[in-house]
């Protein structure tokens, strides 16, 4: 781990990755997937693979400094590094490994969402990736906190049906759970994959579809990432959302499935 040089392409450009887990008693869950996941997302960027054993390192250094608290957040930062000025990258690009460690308090409570006017570009590559670039989805959770709920959900170019700003996303239809598209400009999440999983486990039909906001009408929502694991969503722009207890049995087959 170094510092960040005024530079340093993710700092001025956001040419970089980041992966945000979930460190929980004395160990990181689901690491393999995030680091296979990061690994992905070089590749697309053309950055050279991190050592994994220095990824795990800095894991352990941040969480260390904090006092090896029980269950922390852990963002490890991949970033392009120092470059020239401009947008063209160095002939040989030298990434910078970052990390940071937070301590995390009791999971939340249902969410309330609040449908963004900010788009998530599916058009866009970097929106199935975990890049140093965050703005838009920053600036959606902005409008749902200005509104009063705690979450945005975001839709793409085509008005379908996205993602959270921080999670993703999926609703109840008669039994069946529907989740948008990695094509609709989702990321592709780690709970993600676990609770599509966790739905063939349980003998749940899974559907990954393009669905315009219709189709969440009074159907039971959740939302999902790391340091959620699965959330039931409370409300959608003011509407209160039925619960179902499908929710509570897909968030305990997830915590089932090994990490």
């Amino acid at each position: 781990m170094t510092d960040i040089a005024p530079e340093d392409r993710g700092f001025t450009l956001g040419h970089g990755l980041f992966e945000t887990l979930l460190w929980s008693n004395g160990a990181p869950e689901h690491w393999h997937a995030h680091v296979q996941r990061l690994e992905r997302g070089c590749r697309s960027l053309g950055l050279p693979l991190p050592d994994r054993a220095a990824l795990r390192m800095a894991a352990e250094v941040v969480i260390e400094a904090q006092g090896s608290p029980r269950r922390a957040a852990v963002r490890i930062n991949w970033s392009a590094g120092v470059g020239d000025r401009g947008l063209d990258p160095p002939s040989t690009v030298r990434p910078v490994l970052t990390a940071t460690a937070s301590p995390l308090g009791p999971a939340p409570g249902p969410a309330q969402l609040a449908t963004a006017q900010v788009r998530r570009n599916d058009r866009s590559p970097t929106s199935r990736l975990k890049s140093l670039s965050y703005l838009d989805n920053v600036l959606a959770r902005a409008e749902a906190r200005a509104v009063g709920a705690d979450e945005a959900l975001m839709l793409n170019t085509a008005g379908e049906m996205a993602c959270a700003a921080a999670a993703n996303v999926f609703w109840l239809r008669h039994n069946e759970v529907f989740t948008p598209d990695l094509a609709c400009g989702v990321l592709d999440g780690v709970i993600r994959r676990e609770v599509i999983a966790a739905c063939h486990s349980l003998g749940l039909a899974m559907h990954e579809v393009f669905a315009n906001p219709g189709r969440l009408a009074g159907a039971p929502m959740f939302i999902t990432n790391s340091l959620i694991g699965v959330r039931p969503v409370a409300s959608l722009d003011g509407q209160d959302l039925p619960s179902s207890p499908l929710v509570a049995a897909i968030a305990r087959q997830v915590s089932r499935m090994p990490t």
